[in-house]
């Protein structure tokens, strides 16, 4: 019999799962620069091979060599033969940027579904929705069920908001615009939005691989406010005692994005037993990549000063 896992906490793992051989870097030229900005699956090279004027497929993996001002023409079409062959799916049409991992600077935008397939970095946005007691101990947690239509992971367990964010919007901002869509919430309603960690997510997911940087908020809310979906994308939001939330957190019945958000919280409000708190700490600590950043952060300007 194998040996009870001493963390047991699914999100840990499932956002470091990947398989360092299945894919090969993706680049782009940029005048004398070579700059690495994601990475193709090794299974789709083939898929790519038509576009031997753009691209160049060799050792070093796959590399953009187009001018800076066709990169979008060439996003734009290559992506939409990608998705009629399946390759992309999860169609948003929200622009998300396609950033240099080591200096984070702007080298296009593209369709958000296609961030996955190039492997490149995304942002995402969380709010842990928390009742307190009086002296501000979080006694609930309020707890989503995405719904059972949406493309990703339908009818997990979700955190109460949650969501990518678009080029140009910072990650509160994009907490702020989803607290109305999501949980109903007015940003009159949000002003006690406390800032979290900054969480990095590297792994292997059906749509290709998931690089991104999740930015972690709380905001404890009245016993009396009941936060209501408005897009749809909600199939139930449930206030859940603490222990109780933090039971179905730690398996793979919630998300992994919000397992993560939710340890950060438990871990940051000292939630969890003392046999664990350290061990757990200590697993989350090399994801934190630092604070997330206050509703006038720049998304763009907060990664980079970040690893």
């Amino acid at each position: 019999m194998a040996p009870a896992d001493p963390l047991p906490w699914h999100a840990l793992h499932a956002a470091q799962a990947r398989d360092a051989q299945a894919r090969v870097p993706f680049h782009i030229a940029d005048g004398a620069r070579t700059l690495e900005v994601g990475s193709v699956a090794r299974a789709h090279l083939p898929a790519l091979a038509r576009w031997t004027d753009e691209l160049r497929l060799d050792a070093a993996g796959v590399t953009l060599r187009v001018d800076s001002t066709a990169r979008e023409r060439f996003f734009d079409a290559c992506n939409r033969e990608l998705r009629a062959q399946g390759l992309i799916v999860a169609w948003r049409d929200e622009t998300y940027p396609v950033l240099a991992q080591a200096t984070r600077e702007l080298l296009a935008t593209f369709e958000r579904a296609a961030s996955r397939f190039w492997g490149t970095i995304t942002f995402g946005a969380h709010c842990n929705g928390y009742v307190a007691d009086a002296n501000g101990r979080p006694t609930h947690l309020w707890i989503a069920r995405r719904s059972y239509t949406k493309p990703t992971d339908p009818g997990l367990l979700d955190n109460l908001i949650g969501g990518g964010v678009p080029h140009g919007q910072s990650p509160a901002e994009a907490v702020l615009r989803e607290g109305w869509e999501e949980a109903g919430l007015l940003p009159a309603q949000m002003g006690g939005l406390a800032t979290g960690s900054e969480l990095r997510v590297a792994r292997d997911i059906p749509e290709g691989f998931q690089l991104e940087w999740v930015s972690v908020y709380d905001l404890e809310l009245p016993d009396t406010v009941v936060p209501a979906n408005q897009d749809g994308e909600v199939a139930e939001l449930m206030k859940m005692p603490v222990a109780d939330a933090l039971a179905l957190a730690a398996t793979d019945q919630m998300t992994v994005d919000a397992g993560l958000v939710t340890l950060d919280f438990a871990l940051r409000h000292g939630l969890l037993p003392a046999d664990t708190h350290g061990a757990l700490e200590a697993a989350l600590a090399p994801l934190r990549l630092g604070r997330a950043g206050p509703p006038t952060f720049n998304v763009f300007e907060s990664s980079r000063q970040q690893c």
